[in-house]
């Protein structure tokens, strides 16, 4: 079936290395985005990639996670704080912009770890993005069937069927989203721009109103003094405590740096984009614009809000846990304003559990077109989207969602996300080493210094995770290195071609 030799480049066409070191050319995945029966649609253009970014980083997290930080950790140098946090992810997408640019297929951070660390690398980073993907969708519509409960003015929408909790609301939403992602990944896009465009607009109006109510004096001192933090102990301290002992503080600098790691969070997305590479028609060009475009619109909304929330009221009156943006309104008489939020709340992560089954669905079509994942479900529809896998993942998804109090795993998302970012960023320098020759549509620049760093601050927001947090992980990995020996590694098309066997 295919070629076992090298091209005009010198470097080998199918793949190279063995065992677990396998690794799949670029030529030869880019060849197999060909394949009839496995084709996706190329549909999609810079603005329609941007619209996913920004559709996916904008969600709740802006009216909840921005007034918590402020009147916990940071106060008002919050926004200063969203500034640090969008520097270290900015360096990690630059280096996703050259990777997509050079490797436009779909799978992401899969794809790219196969070309360059080998089989079982890729398989170890695309079942951390099938953690990633469908837990992090289920938490997020989980957070949308709340706010659908405010919305409609009822409590949330639980209703408790032979003694089972079942929330119909997270269910309702995974469905009708998932019947959207089978219909086409362009009809997907605009319905995800026009939510994109409401939800963006409830945003620049709270900012446009709030700004009347800014007060000066709320600005200082815009770096709090630092105050003795609560400690945690045991398992749920983080994994820097742990090892070092030592205690964090809330406020001053250390709290600003360590409201950079939680804010941090809030950025996370722009990945997603790299997954449709595949059905971008100018991928060289749309999707480094895609993807440092959303990334760009996405700081300038947070560091809007967060300076206009800190200046409505003083950040002290933010402390604890229920504090939202809607308060800081509420603490200035604008009592329309709750209403407001809540539905633009649930615009938003409408949108975000939209492109949370994309990016699933794209990481598993991938693996199963390699073979390591069962080759029947890269099998497209006639409008060139994965429709098996599409209805695998929705259901997955609506089962977590529905059945399970997903809570405390929320962290899971942020270390399966930030595992990928430090994988990305050391292939980038591994490929400009191996293949030089390769045409680049986008260039990280100051390579290595920039994945470098990349590295160092997802390494460092790593350890600011909890221990069990770290324990999960670990298990979900040695889980995975048990199905990758137990199935993958003998089904696998790079492993069968090497060996004669296709």
């Amino acid at each position: 079936m295919t070629s076992h030799g090298k091209g005009a480049t010198g470097e080998p066409v199918s793949g190279s290395g063995q065992g677990l070191r396998r690794t799949k050319s670029i030529e030869q995945s880019i060849r197999d985005t060909d394949e009839p029966d496995t084709k996706l649609k190329k549909t999609l253009n810079s603005w329609d990639l941007t619209v996913f970014g920004v559709a996916v980083a904008v969600g709740a997290g802006i009216f909840t996670l921005t007034a918590r930080t402020a009147g916990n950790v940071a106060g008002p140098a919050v926004s200063l704080a969203f500034v640090f946090a969008a520097i270290a992810c900015g360096l990690a997408a630059l280096c996703y912009a050259e990777f997509a640019s050079t490797v436009p297929v779909a799978g992401s951070a899969y794809t790219f770890s196969y070309a360059t660390f080998g089989e079982f690398i890729a398989w170890i980073i695309g079942w951390d993005l099938i953690l990633e993907f469908a837990l992090a969708a289920a938490v997020v519509a989980k957070g949308w069937s709340l706010y659908l409960g405010e919305v409609l003015g009822t409590a949330s929408p639980v209703a408790t069927i032979g003694g089972l909790d079942v929330d119909w609301g997270a269910l309702l939403i995974v469905v009708v989203l998932s019947v959207l992602l089978v219909t086409g990944v362009k009809i997907s896009s605009r319905v995800s721009l026009i939510i994109t465009a409401i939800k963006v607009a409830v945003v620049l109006l709270i900012v446009v109103v709030g700004a009347f109510y800014i007060k000066a004096a709320n600005y200082s001192p815009y770096i709090p003094p630092a105050e003795p933090a609560e400690s945690e102990t045991g398992l749920t301290q983080s994994l820097f405590s742990f090892v070092t002992g030592a205690e964090g503080s809330n406020f001053g600098w250390y709290g600003l740096l360590a409201a950079a790691s939680l804010v941090f969070f809030a950025f996370i997305g722009f990945d997603i984009v790299a997954t449709t590479a595949e059905e971008t028609v100018d991928p060289q060009r749309s999707l480094p614009r895609g993807i440092l475009g959303s990334l760009a619109i996405v700081t300038v909304l947070y560091v809007a809000v967060t300076l206009i929330l800190t200046g409505m009221v003083n950040y002290t009156e933010l402390a604890g846990d229920s504090s939202t943006l809607a308060t800081a309104f509420e603490l200035n008489g604008i009592t329309w304003a709750q209403q407001i939020i809540s539905f633009g709340a649930l615009a938003g992560l409408t949108t975000v559990v939209m492109v949370l089954l994309l990016g699933q669905s794209r990481v598993l079509f991938a693996m199963s077109r390699d073979g390591l994942m069962p080759r029947a479900l890269a099998k497209t529809g006639s409008r060139g989207t994965p429709v098996r896998i599409t209805v695998l993942v929705a259901v997955v998804v609506a089962v977590l969602a529905t059945f399970f109090p997903i809570g405390t795993l929320e962290e899971m998302v942020n270390i399966g996300t930030l595992f990928a970012f430090v994988l990305v960023s050391i292939g980038v320098v591994v490929l400009r080493r191996t293949r030089p020759d390769l045409k680049r549509g986008f260039r990280t620049p100051l390579v290595p210094l920039v994945p470098i760093l990349a590295v160092v601050a997802c390494l460092w927001l790593m350890l600011n995770l909890s221990v069990e947090t770290w324990l999960r992980f670990v298990v979900w990995m040695a889980l995975g290195v048990i199905v990758y020996f137990a199935y993958s590694r003998r089904h696998s098309v790079l492993g069968r071609q090497q060996a004669g066997l296709e």
